[in-house]
């Protein structure tokens, strides 16, 4: 299977950096949030607590950015009661859930008790570059070689944060929430490159319309299931997510959390679905992350609301920013040679 997108197309980055650019504070906020630091609350309230508002917060962030972009148009369409309406189709829908997923277990990465952000996120971001190469292999897409270079810088960055691993703990409930997000990554990286890598930009905004559609209101949906039964410590707290967030002066926070990560939806989305191998993507997007995340403990600790950044989290993210000058060559000297002419279309 060859590349759908030419190499001096540079959407890329500018997807990038808006992701970059939504990640850093979402992953700060919510930390800060989980800790009860942020002016104006009266306690720190846990991840299942902050589920309920975020996602609602992200969910009409996506209704406001499809309809905004006119995207909905991209969607298949049927005619329910009369009416034509945007519906997913069944493998949109199955990726949208495994989004869903994501997003739940993204929010809670970062609200455990001991576990540090730059930790979780390098367990899930170094998990899903794992997964990218034999994603590609099972598709029948080419891995260029500036790609496993990327790939081998972004698996050091892992190694070289985690080495001094004695001081990290992990519950048993964080690695569960590593596991659920690396199996849906999974999923959902093999939906994409069956059905939306494509030659048609067409085939592409139709998956992503479609399984933006899903994922947000999926999880709306399990959290509201969850609160009813409302039996167990986790429920609880996610009912009283619904009911008394507002008491703890964490509903201000809550909305920009979601919103923020809505945004990384978008983004991240946006980065994952370019026509080129998983091998290149993945690392893109989640380069742009452990950026992200190494700058929100940093800038906490500047802030003196965290600890100081660690050296081998900063040489971590020394060798992602090596990973992205590797990646970004092609394209820069690709576009060099393709002239002014090559300027791309934005999407939408």
């Amino acid at each position: 299977m060859t590349d759908a997108r030419p190499a001096h197309d540079a959407r890329i980055w500018l997807y990038a950096f808006g992701y970059f650019a939504c990640y850093w504070p979402y992953s700060a906020l919510t930390k800060l949030a989980s800790q009860g630091r942020i002016a104006g609350m009266t306690r720190a309230v846990s991840g299942f607590e902050l589920l309920p508002v975020t996602t609602i917060a992200s969910l009409v962030g996506m209704l406001v950015f499809l309809s905004w972009r006119g995207l909905f148009r991209y969607a298949t369409h049927r005619t329910v009661l009369g009416r034509v309406i945007p519906v997913p189709t069944r493998w949109t829908f199955l990726s949208g859930v495994a989004t869903a997923v994501i997003i739940a277990t993204t929010t809670l990465a970062y609200t455990f008790d001991g576990v540090s952000i730059v930790l979780m996120m390098l367990l899930m971001r170094g998990g899903v570059l794992v997964l990218a190469p034999f994603v590609d292999a099972g598709s029948g897409r080419r891995v260029r070689m500036v790609s496993w270079i990327a790939l081998g810088l972004s698996l050091a960055s892992l190694a070289v944060t985690l080495a001094d691993g004695a001081r990290y703990d992990m519950t048993w409930v964080a690695s569960v929430d590593v596991a659920a997000y690396l199996a849906s990554y999974f999923v959902r990286l093999r939906f994409m490159s069956h059905l939306a890598k494509s030659e048609d930009p067409r085939d592409t905004y139709r998956y992503f319309v479609e399984e933006q559609m899903v994922a947000t209101p999926v999880v709306v949906f399990l959290l509201v299931v969850g609160a009813v039964i409302g039996k167990g410590a986790a429920l609880e707290e996610l009912r009283a997510g619904f009911l008394s967030l507002g008491g703890t002066g964490a509903l201000l926070p809550a909305i920009a959390i979601g919103l923020l990560s809505q945004g990384t939806g978008v983004f991240g989305a946006l980065i994952l679905l370019d026509g080129r191998e998983n091998a290149f993507c993945v690392p893109v997007n989640r380069a742009s992350s452990v950026l992200a995340g190494v700058l929100a403990s940093a800038t906490l600790a500047l802030l003196g609301l965290g600890q100081a950044t660690p050296m081998s989290e900063v040489a971590g993210a020394g060798l992602v920013l090596s990973a992205i000058v590797v990646l970004a060559w092609p394209t820069l000297t690709a576009r060099r040679r393709a002239g002014p002419a090559s300027t791309a279309r934005p999407a939408g």
